[in-house]
């Protein structure tokens, strides 16, 4: 019996077979900021948000303006990150219009294909900050409000990746592998792989040349816990025990940061880029783990995040104890 899943068949990049305008991937995202938007709602009609902001008045128009700008920060940076810092073509630097043209070559629709959290994150901050300097609102607490619905939405962003068939982790023998159909497949010439197919069990077809080994669904991964976890943490922990505005923002931001960071050692890295730093060597294999000092450039963004929610924690609270210590002193 084989000791890993396939990929189900039925699963299409389109939701109705031929029509490449309505992707799962797409709809996922729909569902990504409507879940989002909701949530960011709940919180501003329970006047969380303007207790946040020192009191006034929350709008409807207020917040849904501000989801725009914030939406749309978050999609020209993931869009622009990706391409220029995940591409290494170069096609994208010689041809920069291209980022916004959803078009191949031979004119067939493909989409905008390929963006990037790390840059939807520094775009949506950038949005977000925008509107409140237009807006004359504290930016803290309204980030701190997004900040508490956007882990949940990001949820469907990481299901739209796995009905896509993308963004598969390593090559694993655990009881959760799974065989994607898009993933590249191995000589069985190689030692490795020969042995641990049979280990697995795997049914090859007589003379076949090469097999598609299972991989981590770290789609799967990143949906539970960079997504449901990391929302249940700050919405049912934090979010209504914030010392200071920013505060959980800061939890997001590192806690984001912690599971991505352990989960890239279940995901592939992009094999075009590899590893920005390698304990095994610059041709060190992405599709294995090898070592914990093989850090990829989610990582290295990743820690960059941590350390950030780190040190705005540590100001905030030293400025907390100032203000307090001040108060005190003044009575």
């Amino acid at each position: 019996m084989p000791l890993s899943l396939t990929y189900p068949s039925w699963i299409k990049p389109e939701i109705i077979p031929g029509l490449p305008f309505l992707r799962w991937y797409g709809l996922m995202y729909l569902f990504a900021f409507a879940t989002a938007y909701y949530l960011f709602v709940r919180q501003a009609r329970a006047g969380e948000l303007s207790l946040a902001q020192g009191g006034g008045e929350v709008t409807d128009d207020d917040v849904l303006s501000f989801f725009t700008w914030g939406i749309f920060g978050l999609l020209l940076g993931a869009r622009i990150f990706a391409t220029l810092i995940y591409d290494t073509s170069g096609v994208y630097l010689a041809k920069p219009w291209l980022i916004f043209w959803p078009f191949s070559d031979g004119g067939k629709w493909t989409g905008l294909q390929g963006m990037s959290y790390h840059g939807g994150f520094v775009g949506g901050f950038l949005g977000m900050l925008a509107w409140t300097a237009k807006r004359k609102k504290p930016f803290l607490a309204w980030c701190d409000t997004m900040a508490a619905s956007v882990p949940l939405g990001y949820t469907f962003g990481r299901l739209g990746n796995f009905l896509n068939g993308e963004l598969f982790g390593r090559v694993t023998e655990g009881p959760l592998g799974m065989v994607f159909p898009n993933a590249a497949r191995f000589p069985l010439s190689e030692p490795w792989v020969s042995e641990m197919a049979a280990r697995l069990g795997m049914s090859i077809p007589g003379g076949a040349a090469l097999v598609n080994l299972p991989r981590h669904p770290s789609q799967l991964y990143e949906a539970f816990f960079e997504g449901i976890v990391l929302w249940a943490v700050i919405w049912f922990v934090f979010r209504r025990k914030r010392p200071f505005n920013g505060f959980i923002s800061a939890v997001y931001t590192i806690g984001y940061g912690v599971a991505r960071f352990v989960i890239e050692y279940f995901r592939e890295p992009d094999a075009d880029i590899g590893y920005r730093f390698s304990a095994t060597g610059p041709d060190a294999p992405t599709y294995l783990f090898e070592s914990l000092w093989n850090i990829s450039t989610g990582q290295v963004l990743c820690l960059g995040m941590i350390v950030a929610g780190l040190a705005f924690i540590a100001t905030g609270m030293a400025l907390k104890k100032r203000k307090e210590r001040a108060a005190t002193d003044g009575e």
